[in-house]
């Protein structure tokens, strides 16, 4: 069987080590070293398929892997835990959701930061239920990278990839920043929604470099509001043409551009921030591997800091 985590090799010394040498397989979150980061696949798209999407991102998790392996180490001290991933064989959403957070919490109560693979969208609930449980009295920030504000209210009570923040919102007080969202992909009724709860947004056309200026203080303020940050981003954020393999393409979605990467990483170098995310990767979809490469890629601008 081919191994996931496996790439060029240049030698074992510090200097030519690539990811793939450096991720350990673990069963013990006691294991985990403080400020190093673990690793889970959410192997999931129960939510896509309740909210009407294209399926397929429940194999995105290894395929993830694999584009991440070949990049290079570039800190002695780095240590990255793969735990393996968290399936839905029975279409129990919920229940799959509540293990990822169980797991997501055993890790950041041993000082680790959480890196999970989606998988669907839905991946944000248990993602930040895992958070809130390991963090039950701090101020959680999330800031989402999408083209959709994922507030939408259940339908017949059943969770979906698309339910998420509304979901967060009615369980107490949400703060949370929605960067790239597009006024075409959200109805009137989501963004009263995101105005109701206090969502703060970033709308895909004011990301350009000569906005950055206004950008920086709107995101500084929302950081500095917080004691936890958790960054989750949805491919279909990103313009078809980079990112082809989503559930719902964007032919107007935002670039990887100067402006997007200085602002990525500012977000990034914050010391609050303790768990980061990729979805909506749906390999059955991508060309070329574009999508898978760009998500590894995105991880791993945060495993370089």
């Amino acid at each position: 069987m081919e191994r996931i985590w496996s790439g060029r090799f240049d030698g074992e010394d510090l200097l030519s080590r690539r990811l793939f040498q450096a991720v350990e397989d673990k069963i013990d979150y006691k294991e985990i070293v403080d400020n190093s980061y673990f690793l889970h696949g959410f192997a999931v798209d129960e939510g896509v398929k309740r909210n009407k999407g294209r399926v397929g991102a429940a194999a995105a998790p290894n395929v993830i892997r694999k584009n991440m392996s070949n990049f290079p180490v570039v800190s002695p001290s780095f240590r990255l835990f793969d735990f393996g991933d968290i399936y839905c064989p029975d279409e129990n959403l919920e229940k799959t959701q509540q293990s990822l957070a169980d797991v997501v919490a055993s890790g950041l109560l041993n000082n680790g930061k959480s890196i999970v693979l989606g998988g669907g969208h839905e991946v944000t609930y248990a993602h930040y239920s895992g958070i809130k449980k390991a963090f039950p009295t701090k101020k959680i920030g999330i800031i989402n990278f999408d083209a959709h504000f994922d507030n939408r209210e259940p339908e017949n009570n059943l969770a979906s990839s698309g339910t998420g923040f509304w979901q967060i919102a009615n369980e107490g007080e949400i703060h949370s920043m929605h960067i790239g969202i597009q006024r075409n992909s959200n109805t009137l009724k989501l963004f009263d929604t995101a105005h109701q709860y206090g969502m703060k947004y970033i709308l895909a056309d004011e990301l350009f470099f000569e906005n950055l200026p206004q950008l920086y203080p709107r995101i500084d303020e929302f950081l500095d509001g917080i004691d936890v940050l958790y960054v989750t981003i949805c491919m279909d954020v990103f313009n078809a043409s980079i990112a082809p393999g989503v559930s719902a393409s964007a032919y107007n979605g935002i670039f990887t551009d100067q402006a997007f990467m200085l602002l990525y990483r500012h977000i990034l170098r914050n010391n609050k921030l303790k768990a980061l995310d990729v979805a909506e990767v749906n390999p059955a979809y991508d060309i070329q591997d574009r999508t898978a490469r760009l998500a590894a890629s995105l991880v791993n601008e945060w495993l370089m800091i």
